[in-house]
Protein backbone atom coordinates (compact mmCIF):
# COMPACT_ATOMS: atom_id res chain seq x y z
CA UNK A 1 0.00 0.00 0.00
CA UNK A 2 1.48 3.15 -1.24
CA UNK A 3 1.53 5.89 1.52
CA UNK A 4 -0.24 9.22 1.15
CA UNK A 5 -0.86 10.74 4.35
CA UNK A 6 -1.36 14.13 4.84
CA UNK A 7 0.15 13.68 8.66
CA UNK A 8 2.98 15.64 10.08
CA UNK A 9 5.66 13.08 11.64
CA UNK A 10 7.74 12.80 14.46
CA UNK A 11 10.95 11.64 13.32
CA UNK A 12 11.95 8.58 15.75
CA UNK A 13 16.18 9.39 15.61
CA UNK A 14 18.92 9.82 13.12
CA UNK A 15 20.06 6.43 13.15
CA UNK A 16 16.76 5.75 10.98
CA UNK A 17 16.45 6.46 7.27
CA UNK A 18 13.54 8.42 7.14
CA UNK A 19 11.67 8.12 4.02
CA UNK A 20 9.84 11.47 2.27
CA UNK A 21 5.89 10.96 3.27
CA UNK A 22 4.05 13.38 0.71
CA UNK A 23 4.96 16.35 2.70
CA UNK A 24 4.14 18.61 0.50
CA UNK A 25 0.78 17.07 0.56
CA UNK A 26 0.84 17.60 4.55
CA UNK A 27 1.93 21.15 4.04
CA UNK A 28 -1.46 21.69 2.07
CA UNK A 29 -3.86 20.22 4.89
CA UNK A 30 -5.38 23.31 6.31
CA UNK A 31 -4.73 23.47 10.20
CA UNK A 32 -7.88 22.54 12.29
CA UNK A 33 -9.43 23.92 15.55
CA UNK A 34 -10.04 21.53 17.91
CA UNK A 35 -10.65 20.86 21.86
CA UNK A 36 -8.78 17.35 22.88
CA UNK A 37 -8.97 15.95 25.91
CA UNK A 38 -4.63 16.30 27.62
CA UNK A 39 -2.50 13.15 26.89
CA UNK A 40 -1.42 10.89 29.52
CA UNK A 41 1.58 9.56 27.15
CA UNK A 42 4.45 11.76 26.34
CA UNK A 43 6.30 11.20 23.09
CA UNK A 44 8.59 9.99 24.87
CA UNK A 45 6.59 7.44 26.79
CA UNK A 46 4.78 6.73 23.54
CA UNK A 47 8.16 6.09 21.47
CA UNK A 48 9.13 3.36 24.55
CA UNK A 49 6.09 1.23 24.31
CA UNK A 50 6.69 1.20 20.64
CA UNK A 51 9.88 0.35 21.25
CA UNK A 52 9.87 -2.29 23.57
CA UNK A 53 11.99 -5.34 23.02
CA UNK A 54 10.60 -8.63 23.14
CA UNK A 55 9.87 -11.71 20.81
CA UNK A 56 6.87 -9.81 19.31
CA UNK A 57 9.35 -7.07 18.59
CA UNK A 58 11.71 -9.07 16.44
CA UNK A 59 8.56 -11.01 14.68
CA UNK A 60 7.60 -7.27 13.95
CA UNK A 61 10.33 -5.86 12.66
CA UNK A 62 10.85 -8.85 9.82
CA UNK A 63 7.54 -8.42 8.90
CA UNK A 64 7.14 -4.70 8.72
CA UNK A 65 11.10 -3.34 9.11
CA UNK A 66 12.23 -1.08 11.43
CA UNK A 67 10.40 1.86 13.33
CA UNK A 68 10.60 4.44 11.35
CA UNK A 69 8.71 7.44 13.08
CA UNK A 70 6.30 8.22 15.63
CA UNK A 71 3.39 11.03 14.81
CA UNK A 72 0.25 12.10 17.09
CA UNK A 73 -3.33 12.19 15.69
CA UNK A 74 -6.86 13.23 16.87
CA UNK A 75 -9.69 11.62 16.67
CA UNK A 76 -13.24 13.62 17.20
CA UNK A 77 -15.62 11.43 19.75
CA UNK A 78 -19.33 12.35 20.10
CA UNK A 79 -20.48 12.09 23.68
CA UNK A 80 -23.77 10.68 24.81
CA UNK A 81 -25.46 9.99 28.16
CA UNK A 82 -26.94 6.47 28.63
CA UNK A 83 -29.67 6.77 31.00
CA UNK A 84 -31.33 2.40 31.71
CA UNK A 85 -33.27 0.77 34.56
CA UNK A 86 -31.54 -2.52 36.37
CA UNK A 87 -34.72 -3.65 38.07
CA UNK A 88 -35.77 -0.64 40.21
CA UNK A 89 -32.17 1.05 40.06
CA UNK A 90 -31.58 4.15 37.83
CA UNK A 91 -28.14 4.29 35.96
CA UNK A 92 -26.74 7.05 34.16
CA UNK A 93 -23.18 6.95 32.54
CA UNK A 94 -21.16 9.10 30.13
CA UNK A 95 -19.88 6.84 27.01
CA UNK A 96 -17.84 8.50 23.99
CA UNK A 97 -17.99 7.51 20.20
CA UNK A 98 -15.61 8.30 17.74
CA UNK A 99 -17.64 9.98 15.05
CA UNK A 100 -15.38 8.71 12.33
CA UNK A 101 -16.39 4.94 12.04
CA UNK A 102 -17.71 4.29 15.37
CA UNK A 103 -15.52 1.33 15.16
CA UNK A 104 -13.37 1.96 18.19
CA UNK A 105 -13.72 0.93 21.84
CA UNK A 106 -16.04 3.53 23.65
CA UNK A 107 -14.48 5.45 26.09
CA UNK A 108 -16.46 6.43 29.61
CA UNK A 109 -15.98 9.69 31.28
CA UNK A 110 -17.28 9.87 35.38
CA UNK A 111 -18.67 13.24 34.95
CA UNK A 112 -18.79 15.57 31.65
CA UNK A 113 -15.12 17.15 30.85
CA UNK A 114 -14.54 20.76 32.23
CA UNK A 115 -12.16 22.84 30.78
CA UNK A 116 -9.57 22.20 32.82
CA UNK A 117 -9.27 18.88 30.96
CA UNK A 118 -9.69 20.10 27.76
CA UNK A 119 -6.84 21.77 25.49
CA UNK A 120 -7.06 23.63 22.26
CA UNK A 121 -4.75 23.93 19.96
CA UNK A 122 -4.52 23.81 15.97
CA UNK A 123 -3.69 20.71 13.94
CA UNK A 124 -3.29 19.02 10.79
CA UNK A 125 -3.47 15.72 12.33
CA UNK A 126 -7.48 15.30 13.15
CA UNK A 127 -9.46 13.13 11.73
CA UNK A 128 -12.90 14.34 9.97
CA UNK A 129 -16.37 13.71 11.32
CA UNK A 130 -18.05 11.11 9.17
CA UNK A 131 -20.60 9.78 10.79
CA UNK A 132 -23.74 11.46 10.99
CA UNK A 133 -26.03 12.11 13.99
CA UNK A 134 -28.39 8.97 13.68
CA UNK A 135 -25.90 6.33 12.35
CA UNK A 136 -23.72 7.51 15.67
CA UNK A 137 -26.92 7.75 18.58
CA UNK A 138 -27.73 3.81 16.82
CA UNK A 139 -24.36 2.89 16.92
CA UNK A 140 -23.84 3.99 20.87
CA UNK A 141 -26.90 2.18 21.61
CA UNK A 142 -25.56 -1.01 20.15
CA UNK A 143 -22.35 -0.95 21.84
CA UNK A 144 -23.45 0.25 25.02
CA UNK A 145 -25.86 -2.74 25.21
CA UNK A 146 -22.97 -4.96 24.37
CA UNK A 147 -21.02 -2.90 27.23
CA UNK A 148 -23.34 -3.53 29.91
CA UNK A 149 -24.32 -7.23 28.90
CA UNK A 150 -20.77 -7.90 29.36
CA UNK A 151 -19.97 -5.97 32.55
CA UNK A 152 -22.82 -9.21 33.69
CA UNK A 153 -26.10 -7.33 33.84
CA UNK A 154 -28.26 -9.33 32.44
CA UNK A 155 -31.86 -7.79 33.77
CA UNK A 156 -31.52 -5.29 31.09
CA UNK A 157 -34.29 -4.69 29.06
CA UNK A 158 -33.52 -3.30 25.79
CA UNK A 159 -36.59 -0.84 26.03
CA UNK A 160 -34.96 0.49 29.00
CA UNK A 161 -32.26 2.22 27.33
CA UNK A 162 -32.27 5.71 26.07
CA UNK A 163 -28.95 7.95 24.57
CA UNK A 164 -29.24 11.68 24.72
CA UNK A 165 -26.21 13.46 22.74
CA UNK A 166 -24.08 16.14 24.49
CA UNK A 167 -23.35 18.77 22.67
CA UNK A 168 -19.28 19.46 22.99
CA UNK A 169 -16.52 19.54 20.78
CA UNK A 170 -14.65 16.51 22.30
CA UNK A 171 -11.51 14.97 20.59
CA UNK A 172 -8.70 12.30 21.65
CA UNK A 173 -5.33 12.03 21.06
CA UNK A 174 -3.29 8.69 19.41
CA UNK A 175 -0.06 7.86 18.93
CA UNK A 176 0.85 6.44 15.30
CA UNK A 177 3.94 4.36 14.79
CA UNK A 178 4.94 3.74 11.10
CA UNK A 179 7.53 0.52 10.05
CA UNK A 180 9.40 0.39 7.27
CA UNK A 181 10.28 2.42 4.27
CA UNK A 182 6.87 2.49 1.74
CA UNK A 183 4.07 1.42 3.92
CA UNK A 184 0.80 2.90 5.76
CA UNK A 185 1.17 0.34 8.16
CA UNK A 186 0.62 1.79 11.67
CA UNK A 187 -0.05 0.31 15.32
CA UNK A 188 -1.75 2.84 17.48
CA UNK A 189 -1.12 3.66 21.13
CA UNK A 190 -4.27 5.46 23.14
CA UNK A 191 -2.81 8.75 24.42
CA UNK A 192 -5.46 8.87 27.36
CA UNK A 193 -5.18 5.32 28.16
CA UNK A 194 -2.14 4.75 27.58
CA UNK A 195 -2.33 1.09 26.28
CA UNK A 196 -1.66 -0.36 22.33
CA UNK A 197 -4.77 -0.52 20.27
CA UNK A 198 -5.81 -3.39 18.05
CA UNK A 199 -6.46 -4.25 14.79
CA UNK A 200 -9.86 -2.27 14.59
CA UNK A 201 -7.72 0.87 15.77
CA UNK A 202 -4.84 0.14 13.17
CA UNK A 203 -7.58 -0.68 10.12
CA UNK A 204 -9.42 2.90 11.13
CA UNK A 205 -6.07 5.09 10.68
CA UNK A 206 -4.40 3.00 7.76
CA UNK A 207 -7.94 3.63 5.86
CA UNK A 208 -7.31 7.68 6.81
CA UNK A 209 -3.84 7.49 5.85
CA UNK A 210 -4.48 5.58 2.40
CA UNK A 211 -7.88 7.95 1.81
Amino acid sequence: MNTHPNIVHDHVGAQHTVPQVAQASANRRAFTSIETLKSNVSQSDALRKFSSPGPASILRNLRLGPLQRIAEVYVPFHLYRVDYDLGREHQARLFAIDAVEGSLDLFEFPAIPQQGELIQLETRNALPVTLNDDASQKLMREKALRLIFQQGFFKLRDANVTTTRIRIDLHRAYWLAFYGNDTARCRVLDATRGRIEGAKASALFESWLSA
